[in-house]
Order: C-alpha cells, then sequence, then structure tokens
C-alpha cells in the first residue's frame, strides 16, 4: 500500500539467523579429537572438511562418512593440484557419494605451487562435467575480499574478477547451486566493500563470510600470515600489542555484529551467512557460538 514503509528486520535477529545457519570447518585429524560431535553442533549443520596436502583421501571419506552418520551434512574441500588425473577426481567423487551420501564440495586450487596433474583452479574442475555427473547438487568457491598474491601477484584483482565472472557464467547454464566462501578476516569495511563490488560487477552468488572462531591474537596472527589475510590483521597486530589483551581470546563478536547491521540496512545484500574457523578448537568455536546466540 502506498505511503506503508516495509518494516526492517532487527540486527540482534539477524545475527541470530547468521549462526544459526552457520557452517563450520574441521580437518580430518581436529574431528578425530571430538569424541561427542552432537554435543558441539547442531543436528544438520553443514561442516566444511579441509583436506591438507598430504591428507589420504580415505582419511577424508573416512570423516565425511562420520559426519553424515552423526546428522551433519559434510561439504569436502576437492583442491585442484592435488589431484593427479582425471580418474583420480572421478574416484573421489564417486566415494564420497557412495560412501559417505556427499552432495556438496568446496572447490578451489589447492596450496601446491606445482599441480600434480591436470588441474591447476576450480575452474579446470569445474571443465570436466565430473560433478554433475557423479550427482552433487552443490558447489562453493572461495572469496577473497582481501585479494590473493598467488592469483593476483601485483596486488590487484584482474585475475579474481575474471575468475567470478567465468564461475557466474558457469553455473547460470548449470544446474548446480552455487555460493562463494570467503577466507576470514578480523575487520568487516574489506569484506562488505568486496561484497558490493563484485554485486555491481552483476555476481549475485550467496556470500557466505569467513569468521574466524575464538583464539588468542598469536595464533590468529600466525593463522592470519599463512593463509593471506591482508589489512584486517592490523586490527589483531593493535590488540597483540597489549600485553593484556594478547593473553585474552579474540572474539568475532564485531565482525557479527557488523554483519548484521549491513543486512539490516541493506536486505538486498548477497551476504546470506557465515561460515566459522575455528582457529581456537571446534569446542572454543561451539561454546562462543552458543553464549551468542543466548
Amino acid at each position: 500500500m502506498s505511503g506503508m514503509t516495509q518494516e526492517r528486520t532487527p540486527p540482534t535477529s539477524i545475527a541470530a539467523d547468521l549462526l544459526a545457519s552457520s557452517s563450520v570447518e574441521v580437518t580430518p585429524k581436529t574431528l578425530a579429537k571430538e569424541a561427542d560431535l552432537t554435543s558441539l553442533l547442531p543436528a544438520g549443520k553443514v561442516v566444511f572438511i579441509a583436506h591438507i596436502a598430504g591428507t589420504h583421501i580415505a582419511e577424508m571419506v573416512a570423516a565425511a562418512r562420520r559426519l553424515r552418520a552423526k546428522g551433519f551434512d559434510p561439504q569436502p574441500h576437492i583442491p585442484a593440484r592435488l589431484l593427479g588425473s582425471r580418474a583420480e577426481l572421478a574416484d573421489w567423487l564417486a566415494r564420497y557419494r557412495g560412501e559417505a551420501g556427499v552432495e556438496r564440495a568446496l572447490l578451489l586450487a589447492g596450496g601446491l605451487a606445482t599441480p600434480a596433474g591436470p588441474f591447476a583452479s576450480s575452474m579446470d574442475l569445474l571443465g570436466t562435467g565430473l560433478f554433475d555427473a557423479a550427482g552433487f547438487r552443490e558447489i562453493a568457491f572461495a572469496g577473497h575480499p582481501e585479494g590473493n598474491r598467488d592469483i593476483d601477484p601485483d596486488g590487484g584483482t584482474a585475475h579474481l574478477d575474471a575468475a567470478l565472472a567465468w564461475k557466474q557464467a558457469f553455473v547460470a547454464r548449470s544446474d548446480l547451486k552455487a555460493a562463494l566462501v570467503t577466507q576470514f578476516t578480523f575487520d568487516p569495511a574489506p569484506v562488505l566493500a568486496w561484497a558490493g563490488r563484485i554485486a555491481a560487477a552483476g555476481i549475485d552468488l550467496p556470500v557466505r563470510v569467513g569468521l574466524a572462531g575464538p583464539a588468542k591474537p598469536a595464533t590468529l596472527l600466525r593463522y592470519g600470515l599463512n593463509c593471506g589475510v591482508g589489512a584486517s590483521l592490523r586490527v589483531l597486530s593493535r590488540r597483540a600489542g597489549d600485553l593484556g589483551h594478547m593473553l585474552r581470546p579474540f572474539a568475532p563478536d564485531d565482525m557479527l555484529s557488523a554483519l548484521a547491521d549491513h543486512l539490516a540496512a541493506h536486505p538486498e545484500s548477497r551476504i546470506s551467512g557465515i561460515h566459522l574457523f575455528p582457529l581456537g578448537g571446534l569446542r572454543a568455536c561451539s561454546d562462543w557460538a552458543a553464549r551468542a546466540l543466548g
């Protein structure tokens, strides 16, 4: 009706929704340390399984199978550069589908400088057509709000932008659902600016924003440097300079609040969720999420 204004969802409700629908990331090794997953994660939670170089596919499939058996939705990483052949990719996908009922995956280049086989990027993986053929229904790609020097050595975004445009076009002509999952960041400004910029360029894929779970600043600094986190490390560096703060865990409350405020003001945003990296441990991350929800 004319003259009426649409009531906006309050940020507190948005923050609760973001937490309730969040995904979380584990490795087979960290997963094996937890005897009772159901006390840490709610049923139906999407759990990404990071595939670190040197991890055998049998360990990955076993982790996915355990998650599925406990009522979770496993989403393993498929790192292009770790794969030796097209046949190996087909084998991985068949095992994930047949042994653990996996229907979704995160595609990424992987950490190797030199590919072990014919695949150097997530685009190479998609080009095989094997994900559709194997019965996968959803894929995710890595997003880089603070850039990626491995892809754009000059510090720009030309190659990253071209890759996003290619993926957008591929998804548009595919039956696969797709989303972007960003690297964790410690400052909302870069991720909000990036999300707005790629949307203006025609990228309409949903975005899950990576948040680092509670951990000591020194731990987060180490992970951030290893993972190529950019300018937002200054937030941690300032905190690490204070000895008292250095000893206390740094939690992503401010990030969560900023995202909720943004979505309350911009409901058209393509930011659709958060992805938790439990860098200080899965239990600490779970406890933080429970407290924040409460």
